[in-house]
C-alpha cells in the first residue's frame, strides 16, 4: 500500500527541518562505533573493577571475547508495573549464556509512580524525573563495558527517559523489555462511579479505598490506557520491542520466553555482528512519525505530545505539535480502550492488540513499513502474535479481523475518522486536547472562566458549590518553569460530576493531565506558560473563554485593547519540601512543553 500523502508530506517536512541536527547526531554515534569495542581499551585496573563481582561470567569478561549486554533497570517493588523486574537480571544472565554472551546490570534508574503521587506535592517532581532517568541511563552505560543494551522499564517517564539516555549511546543495539499488565480488576465504569460519589461526599474513604484496591490489585502495569501502556504501544510502533510483547501478562511462560527472545536477539544484532542495528539508526524520522501515528490511532496518552518531541531531539529529530495535528487529521481512531471505551488493555490485547493495529495501519498506508526494527526486515514483521507451541515460542500472523469491534475496528470503519489528539491555539497560547474520550457534543465549550493557581483551590470551590454552572476552570502556574508541570488528574472526578449535572464544563491549564483522563474537555500544556508571561497570566474571573476542538480555537473573548492593556498576574514564590527545591535548576532552565519540557536537552543545545 502506498504511503498516505499527508504522512509522507509531514515526514518529509520533519526530515528537512532535522537535516543538520540529525546529521550531527549520526556523526556522533558513528564515530563512537568506529572507535571500536571499548573493553579492550580499558586499563587492567578498569577492567578488573568491571568484572570483579561477575561470578560465573568473570572468565568470559576477562577474555573479552564474549558479547556483554548492559541491563538498565527501573526495578522497584512499590511500583506494581516494575515489581516483576526484580528477577529479570538473573534470568537475562542465564539467557545470555545460552548464546555465548554475558550480561551485567549497568545501572538502575528511578521509577516514580504517578498513581502514588497523583494530587500530592511530590507530583511536581514527576516530569523532571524523566531527565533524571535519562542521565542515570547515561551514567550506567558510560562505563564502556557493553556492546548491546536491554532496558527494563514501562511507566510514564521511565520509557522516554531510557530512550533519551540510550540515544546518547545510540551506537549500542538496544531492545526494550516489557513485563506486562496486571490482570483485569474492578470494571472501569464502576471505579469511575465510586470516584465521583466520593467527590460528592456520598461515600467515604473506606469505600473509595476498597474500589481502588480492587482496580489496582497485583503486579503488572495498571490496565487503563494511560501513559505507561501508551509507552508500550509506541515501542512496538517504533520496532523496539519483540513483536506483540507489550501486553502479555507477567509470570507466564509466554512472558518469560519473550524475555529470552529479546536477550538472544540483542546478541544477534550486537556491535560487531553481521546484523548490526544500533538504537540511533532505529530511532529516525520515520520511527518518530510511526510513534505519533500509533498514538493518534489508539487514543493514547496526552503526555506523549511532550515526550515524543523530547525523545526525537535526543536523536537529532525535530517534530512539533503542528506535525502531530496534521497527522491527526488523516489517522482514524481505530481503538477504544478505557478511558476512551469500556474495556482495558487486556481486552484490547485479546481483540488483536498491537499486531492488529500495526497491520491495519500498514495496510492502509498510514505508517512507515521501511523502518529499521530490532527484529526483522521491516515493521511488517511486527504484525505478529507471539504464542507458545508447547514449550516453543512462535509467532502467528496478526488477525485480519478484530476479535471485538467494541475494542478494535478497521481503518475503513473507525470509532472516529480522525485521531485522538488535536492542537488548540489562539490568544491564550498553544495547547493540546484529547478528544478520543470526549463526546462530540462537548468538543466546543464557551463559558465564563474561574481562574485558580492551585488545584486544591479548585476542589475547595467545588465542595463549596461555587462551580455549579457552565464554567471553564483555568488552573495556571502549572508549567515546567513554575512548578515542574504536575498532572492535575484529581480534578477529573469533580469536573465529571459537574458535567453529569448538565453543565458545560472545560479545563484550561499550562499543566498536564493524566494519560487516563477522559470525558471532560481539557486544553492542556498551554504554552507559553503563565510563569513566563504567557497569556493565561492575563485571564480574570468572568472572562468568556472558548475551547473548540473542531476549529482548534483556544481564545479569551475579551476586547483586544483591554487584553493588551492588562497586567500579568505574578506567580507565588516557589514551594519547598518533598525535594522540590533540589529540582530548582530544572525549573529554571526547562524549555516549553512543545519542545519537550526538558532543562537537560535545552542546556545541551539539542
Amino acid at each position: 500500500m502506498a504511503l498516505h500523502p499527508t504522512v509522507a508530506k509531514v515526514t518529509d517536512r520533519i526530515v528537512a527541518r532535522s537535516r543538520d541536527t540529525r546529521a550531527a547526531y549520526l556523526d556522533l554515534i558513528d564515530r563512537a562505533r568506529e572507535a571500536g569495542v571499548n573493553r579492550p581499551k580499558l586499563t587492567c585496573g578498569n577492567l578488573a573493577h568491571g568484572f570483579a563481582a561477575a561470578g560465573d561470567d568473570k572468565l568470559a569478561l576477562r577474555d573479552g571475547k564474549a558479547l556483554n549486554i548492559g541491563i538498565v533497570t527501573a526495578f522497584n517493588d512499590m511500583l506494581s508495573a516494575h515489581q516483576p523486574y526484580g528477577r529479570y537480571p538473573e534470568q537475562i544472565k542465564v539467557f545470555a549464556r545460552e548464546v555465548g554472551a554475558t550480561a551485567q546490570v549497568a545501572g538502575g534508574v528511578p521509577a516514580m509512580c504517578d498513581g502514588v503521587t497523583q494530587g500530592q506535592d511530590s507530583m511536581e517532581l514527576s516530569l523532571f524525573s524523566r531527565d533524571t532517568i535519562a542521565m542515570s541511563t547515561a551514567v550506567g552505560l558510560s562505563h564502556g563495558m557493553f556492546e548491546a543494551a536491554l532496558f527494563l522499564g514501562i511507566c510514564d517517564k521511565i520509557v522516554p527517559g531510557l530512550i533519551i539516555g540510550g540515544l546518547r549511546f545510540g551506537h549500542l543495539p538496544t531492545i526494550l523489555v516489557p513485563s506486562g499488565p496486571m490482570p483485569t480488576g474492578l470494571a472501569n465504569k464502576e471505579k469511575v462511579r465510586i470516584r465521583q460519589l466520593y467527590a460528592e461526599g456520598k461515600v467515604g474513604r473506606d469505600e473509595l479505598l476498597e474500589s481502588e484496591s480492587a482496580s489496582y490489585h497485583s503486579a503488572g502495569t495498571c490496565t487503563f490506557y494511560g501513559t505507561a501502556n501508551s509507552n508500550q504501544m509506541m515501542m512496538e510502533m517504533m520496532g523496539l520491542h519483540m513483536p506483540g510483547s507489550s501486553f502479555v501478562l507477567p509470570g507466564t511462560k509466554l512472558r518469560q520466553e519473550l524475555t529470552r527472545a529479546a536477550v538472544h536477539r540483542a546478541a544477534q544484532i550486537s556491535w560487531d555482528g553481521d546484523d548490526y542495528r544500533p538504537l540511533g539508526h532505529c530511532v529516525d524520522e520515520k520511527a518518530i512519525v510511526n510513534a505519533v501515528v500509533g498514538l493518534l490511532a489508539t487514543g493514547g496518552s496526552t503526555n506523549h505530545v511532550i515526550h515524543i518531541p523530547a525523545m526525537a531531539r535526543a536523536a537529532g529529530v525535530q517534530i512539533d505539535w503542528d506535525d502531530m495535528d496534521e497527522l491527526s487529521r488523516v489517522v482514524p481512531l481505530i481503538a477504544s480502550v478505557y478511558p476512551n471505551g469500556a474495556g482495558d488493555v487486556n481486552y484490547f490485547h485479546a481483540a488483536g492488540g498491537m499486531p492488529y493495529v500495526i497491520r491495519e495501519l500498514l495496510d492502509n498506508g498510514l505508517a512507515h513499513a521501511d523502518i529499521r526494527t530490532v527484529y526483522g526486515a521491516s515493521l511488517a514483521d511486527g504484525a505478529q502474535e507471539p504464542v507458545m507451541d508447547g514449550d516453543t515460542l512462535t509467532w502467528n500472523p496478526a488477525p485480519v479481523k478484530s476479535g471485538d469491534d467494541s475494542m478494535l475496528r478497521p481503518v475503513t470503519a473507525p470509532f472516529q475518522p480522525e485521531g485522538g489528539l488535536r492542537l488548540l491555539q489562539g490568544n491564550l497560547g498553544r495547547g493540546t486536547i484529547k478528544v478520543s474520550a470526549v463526546d462530540a457534543s462537548r468538543w466546543t465549550i464557551e463559558a465564563p472562566a474561574r481562574v485558580f493557581a492551585d488545584q486544591n483551590d479548585v476542589l475547595k470551590a467545588f465542595k463549596a458549590g461555587e462551580l455549579e454552572r457552565d464554567v471553564v476552570v483555568v488552573v495556571r502556574f502549572q508549567g515546567p518553569a513554575a512548578n515542574g508541570m504536575p498532572e492535575l488528574h484529581k480534578l477529573t472526578p469533580p469536573l465529571g460530576v459537574l458535567q453529569d449535572r448538565g453543565f458545560r464544563v472545560a479545563l484550561v491549564t499550562d499543566g498536564r493531565m493524566s494519560g487516563a483522563s477522559g470525558k471532560v474537555p481539557a486544553a492542556i500544556h498551554v504554552s507559553p506558560e503563565a510563569k513566563l508571561g504567557g497569556p493565561l497570566a492575563k485571564l480574570r474571573d468572568g472572562d468568556i473563554v472558548r475551547v473548540c476542538a473542531q476549529t482548534g480555537e483556544l481564545v479569551a473573548l475579551v476586547d483586544a485593547d483591554e487584553w493588551a492593556a492588562r497586567e500579568d498576574v505574578v506567580a507565588s514564590p516557589e514551594a519547598m519540601g518533598v525535594g522540590r527545591e533540589l529540582f530548582a535548576l530544572m525549573r529554571h532552565y526547562s524549555d516549553p512543553a512543545e519542545r519537550g519540557g526538558s532543562a537537560m536537552l535545552a542546556a545541551a543545545g539539542l
